[in-house]
């Protein structure tokens, strides 16, 4: 029985408890996966039932493995993209591993890839190809810049793309360039790349027809980026680096308190500024003053607005602004180090944590941000590189050449 036809029988059937029974429930999921942006999205996948098989080269595996050794000897990537999968070596030029994934792919509801430009279709890979033999597979392919246009066989990676939408031209300060300091190219694709397999998947529930989707990291970080380009295209506006400032809400960021720390702070609208400047600063005067009243005043204004926050503060330390902040309803927060964050006091306090095992030990992963009441998500192994070749192998064999 095939996958989806399986799924919606599941769905229609004798009611099952909730908790005993996950999302993704039935769905196979082979992905030729490496990096950050497919992995991402496959282990959102995993983390709701799918079973995840992850293709790896032999004896090297997914290059994300070598990025560091942080985590008990393995990747701080790898560790947090890959839990819940499956992984098997493969060669896929080898007609005899390339029958194994065949045999896999035959069974597949979604297949994954991110090879690099112009392999999967060498290779048969692609999504017409596997398509015209199965209508009903979801196949969504990730690329840097997309399957037309001059830079379509272009290599991509996270800094560079970030370089092409414009996000590094607004972050940092107005003397350098900065980075994200997270895989934001990566992380948005990874997420397009996940939602659409659900959309794709709920489609094919209703339909019987599978999907194909294609997801450029350009495209992906490029809709995050429409704000401050429309905001500097049709506003005229200079693009500015304000280091951690916003460049387009004031007040909007970092200000020192009188015991050399800082607090963050955010007025989103001018009912919040004039809640600051009676609460807060003392200063009921600039409620209304011309250069302050509104919004575009305000950025156009921050230094005076910083130096105003900045004498009201230094009779207050930090932890006493952020308190005073909160009691009056403005949004604040204290800077985190990421081992701060790791030990934050409302996740320990809302049980957000768990405890996932990788083949060198346990490691505490954070639970998926959609909490669904009444289920407990799966936060299954990282796997060891080839962990599950033999099983995968006398699994699909049978099928291999059929």
């Amino acid at each position: 029985m095939a996958a989806w036809r399986w799924r919606r029988k599941q769905l229609t059937g004798p009611r099952r408890e909730r908790s005993a029974v996950q999302t993704l429930d039935g769905i196979l999921v082979v992905a030729l996966e490496q990096a950050v942006a497919a992995p991402f999205a496959s282990r959102q996948l995993a983390d709701l039932g799918a079973r995840v098989i992850k293709v790896e080269r032999p004896g090297v595996g997914d290059f994300a493995r070598e990025y560091d050794r942080s985590v008990h000897g393995e990747s701080s990537y790898f560790v947090w993209l890959n839990r819940g999968k499956q992984s098997i070596e493969l060669d896929i030029k080898d007609p005899a591993d390339r029958a194994v994934l065949d045999a896999m792919i035959d069974q597949a509801d979604v297949v994954l890839q991110n090879l690099v430009p112009g392999a999967a279709e060498r290779l048969g890979l692609d999504a017409a190809t596997l398509r015209a033999r199965r209508p009903e597979l979801v196949h969504c392919s990730i690329s840097g810049y997309g399957s037309s246009g001059p830079l379509s066989r272009k290599k991509a990676y996270d800094l560079l793309v970030q370089c092409e939408t414009g996000i590094v031209s607004v972050t940092g300060t107005g003397d350098e360039y900065a980075k994200v300091g997270v895989s934001i190219a990566d992380i948005a694709t990874g997420m397009y790349a996940y939602s659409g397999i659900l959309a794709a998947l709920y489609e094919r529930a209703t339909t019987g027809e599978g999907s194909t989707l294609d997801v450029a990291m350009l495209d992906a970080l490029g809709e995050w980026m429409v704000q401050p380009t429309y905001y500097t295209v049709y506003g005229d506006n200079p693009t500015r680096r304000t280091g951690a400032r916003h460049p387009s809400i004031a007040p909007y960021g970092p200000y020192r308190a009188g015991d050399g720390g800082t607090v963050f702070l955010g007025v989103q609208s001018d009912r919040e500024w004039a809640v600051l400047c009676r609460e807060i600063l003392g200063r009921p005067d600039e409620v209304d003053d011309p250069h302050f009243a509104r919004n575009t005043e305000r950025v156009e204004n921050n230094d005076l607005i910083t130096r105003l926050i900045e004498r009201a503060f230094s009779s207050m330390t930090a932890d006493e602004i952020a308190d005073r902040l909160d009691e009056v309803g403005i949004a604040c927060a204290r800077v985190r180090t990421p081992a701060e964050f790791f030990d934050h006091p409302q996740l320990r306090a809302r049980d957000r944590w768990r405890t996932v095992d990788t083949a060198s030990g346990s490691v505490r992963a954070l639970l998926p941000p959609v909490a669904v009441r009444g289920r407990e998500p799966l936060m299954r192994a990282v796997p060891a590189l080839g962990e599950h070749n033999d099983s995968l192998r006398a699994e699909f064999a049978g099928g291999a050449g059929s």
